[in-house]
């Protein structure tokens, strides 16, 4: 690994949320709407939206992957006459209090030279889309983890190590607002939305409907960015049109057109629908970002719209490719093409992610700079802090 002059910021790392994130704070009238988690055999199974759900086979994580283990399966590296299936190694959750205490989260980010960490959900990212035809649950369990999530790991603490982001959902906009309002009088410095459509009453509705509008004002106003994290988009109704699953289990058996049919899709449609329905237009201050879902979207995305953009100038008042380029952060994955990255929307758009602690991520996050061996010192320091800072609205110092 390079040895870096300045402490670096991971933008994507996880908890391991234990079985009452959703249900500790839940208002008693959505206790039987909301997550359960309930007994089945020896095993605890979670109940959302009165349905089985498998996005975490296990909700106690109970035994725990370790941590980067998948590493050459995600790379697409596996060595010959391995079978994928031993890659996966897991130990017991009692061995990692840091993936549930903050003081102890603390004192491995400084084992790991890092400065801060932004914090992002495990279990949390399946909610919204297994609850996505009751909106009132929809909010109120949002809002019993938000709690949560504050009484846990705080927003932002004073000593400024970790930054959770609570989790957003603009199904009802009037609630919303109201939720955006809770969490920044408590200290947010970044919201994660989900990058999907967002559902409604009679029919899903863009992100950027203007009907959002007070959502994104309010965050503008207030310096907040928003992240957009992989989680269950919906998309698998994409391959269930194909004779795929409609539901998303990620470590369950699948096929492999099921991940060509909705490969990013949910990202590249996110980035989509908030710059050609005109939001960063209407809030020239808001700042978004993608986090895990790597990059290729962005190159097909800037190739679409700008075709679309010559054919249509009347429907674009801002030119689509630089709005994406001014507004728009990227965590890639650390295996992509960061150079490539790198020329169509700058060094200074992208943001170092490891994904830790996920068997899919790095074992060790600042082993990110192996990837940045064509960027020169200015650049990798900009990937590895500088960015994320700017992504804030924070001030970028000279030497940290």
């Amino acid at each position: 690994m390079t040895t870096l002059d300045h402490r670096a910021i991971d933008v994507d790392n996880h908890y391991y949320e234990p079985l009452d994130a959703f249900t500790r704070h839940l208002d008693k009238n959505f206790r039987r709407r909301g997550v359960q988690i309930v007994q089945e055999g020896r095993r605890q199974t979670a109940i959302i939206g009165n349905k089985v759900n498998r996005f975490i086979p296990n909700p106690t994580f109970d035994p725990i992957i370790v941590p980067g283990c998948l590493d050459p399966l995600f790379r697409g590296q596996v060595p010959e006459g391995v079978d994928p299936a031993t890659l996966m190694k897991v130990e017991e959750l009692e061995l990692r209090p840091e993936y549930r205490d903050r003081d102890a989260r603390v004192a491995v980010i400084d084992r790991q030279s890092l400065d801060t960490i932004f914090m992002f959900p495990t279990f949390g990212c399946g909610v919204e889309e297994a609850l996505r035809e009751d909106i009132p649950a929809t909010m109120a369990s949002l809002h019993a983890f938000n709690l949560w999530l504050d009484e846990d790991w705080g927003f932002d603490r004073p000593d400024g190590r970790i930054l959770s982001a609570p989790m957003i959902s603009l199904a009802d906009p009037e609630a919303a607002v109201t939720e955006i309002e809770f969490v920044l009088e408590r200290g947010a410095r970044l919201v994660h939305i989900r990058p999907a459509p967002v559902p409604g009453i009679g029919k899903p509705r863009s992100l950027g409907d203007r009907a959002h509008d007070p959502v994104w004002a309010r965050l503008a106003e207030a310096n907040v960015p928003a992240a957009f994290h992989l989680g269950d988009s919906g998309y698998l109704k994409i391959a269930a049109m194909w004779g795929g699953k409609d539901t998303f289990e990620p470590f369950g058996p699948g096929d492999a057109l099921d991940k060509i049919l909705v490969d990013d899709r949910a990202i590249h449609d996110t980035m989509a629908s908030l710059i050609i329905h005109g939001v960063f237009t209407r809030h020239p201050a808001l700042r978004v970002a993608s986090i895990e879902n790597g990059s290729d979207w962005v190159h097909r995305l800037a190739k679409r719209m700008a075709k679309l953009a010559n054919q249509s100038p009347r429907s674009f008042p801002d030119d689509p490719v630089e709005t994406l380029r001014e507004h728009v952060w990227v965590a890639p994955y650390y295996e992509d093409d960061l150079p490539r990255l790198a020329e169509k929307i700058g060094a200074d758009r992208i943001l170092f992610g490891s994904d830790w602690p996920h068997g899919e991520g790095l074992a060790e996050p600042l082993s990110f700079t192996d990837e940045l061996a064509g960027f020169d010192a200015g650049d990798v320091r900009k990937i590895m802090r500088d960015n994320a800072l700017a992504f804030l609205g924070a001030p970028v110092a000279a030497t940290v």
